[in-house]
């Protein structure tokens, strides 16, 4: 049993540190994930209770500027990566119902790869939205969803960079990108001021194209089970289950910010008119 696991474990390092694209190996943040580990670990610790406690007693930070130019950064990086999703997908001979990795040896597959750490990166940068919220004492966004969500990205998309760089894993990223810039876009709109309130009426629909992503991804990997390719199987099952995860999640958030809150808002409504109708009966 002990040579079992060793053997097992032997395995995962060697593909830890042999990544199927060699060059990935000397990118930022990829290899060993002790790194990725530590940052995230400090990421939790510190906007779940380091931040909160110190900024207990401290005016909010506005810290306007420096948002609305990260909220820019988020948009063309997202863009861009949207665009080397879309020559990856349309302009080679990617196969949708089921397709694997490139040939290690060939320019599609140096090219993804660096996107797929690309989009990795970004996924790390992204947990500076947490960090402004705690510093803005914006602690009613810090949801468990949000965390959730937030910690998890890091750690799939370090297992993707590292073991499948490439193949209809890139759908995944491609769609999450383009949801990505309509969300920025969103949030620089908000960070502008009061008068860019009035073109904001779309929040809801960040959400539904939340929620459309993650069942066009269920669909897709669900579908690619019944094709054959060099694409493992496990991460098809993975995707599917996280889809899941994440069609719950931001499902249920969905529900209970818009359609619960809209329903207890009419009936609140209604309950203010029968006693307002009941009270003029009486005088």
């Amino acid at each position: 049993m002990a040579t079992t696991d060793v053997s097992l474990y032997e395995k995962l390092y060697h593909y830890v540190e042999n990544p199927v694209v060699p060059e990935i190996k000397d990118y930022l943040m990829t290899g060993n994930p002790q790194k990725l580990i530590v940052l995230l670990a400090c990421y939790l610790f510190f906007c779940l209770r380091l931040g909160p406690w110190y900024m207990k007693d401290r005016k909010p930070y506005q810290l306007k500027t420096v948002i609305n130019v990260y909220n820019v950064f988020q948009i063309f990086i997202s863009l861009y990566l949207f665009y080397e999703g879309t020559i990856y997908l349309f302009f080679t001979d990617f196969n949708f119902c089921c397709q694997g990795l490139d040939d290690v040896k060939s320019p599609s597959s140096a090219r993804i790869a660096k996107a797929v750490w690309l989009y990795y990166f970004v996924k790390l940068i992204d947990l500076m939205d947490t960090v402004f919220f705690v510093l803005r004492k914006s602690n009613r966004q810090i949801t468990a969803l949000h965390v959730h969500h937030h910690t998890i990205m890091p750690i799939i998309t370090w297992v993707g960079v590292t073991f499948v760089p490439g193949g209809q894993g890139v759908i995944i990223g491609y769609i999450n990108s383009l949801v990505h810039a309509v969300m920025y876009t969103y949030y620089l709109l908000a960070g502008l001021g009061d008068e860019y309130k009035k073109y904001l009426w779309w929040k809801k629909y960040l959400t539904m194209m939340q929620l459309v992503q993650f069942a066009i991804v269920l669909i897709h990997s669900v579908n690619s089970l019944f094709y054959s390719c060099s694409y493992p199987v496990i991460f098809k099952l993975f995707t599917i289950f996280y889809a899941i995860l994440f069609l719950n999640m931001f499902g249920n958030f969905y529900y209970n910010s818009y359609i619960k809150a809209k329903n207890d808002k009419n009936i609140r409504n209604v309950s203010s008119g029968i006693n307002k109708a009941a009270n003029n009966k009486t005088h």
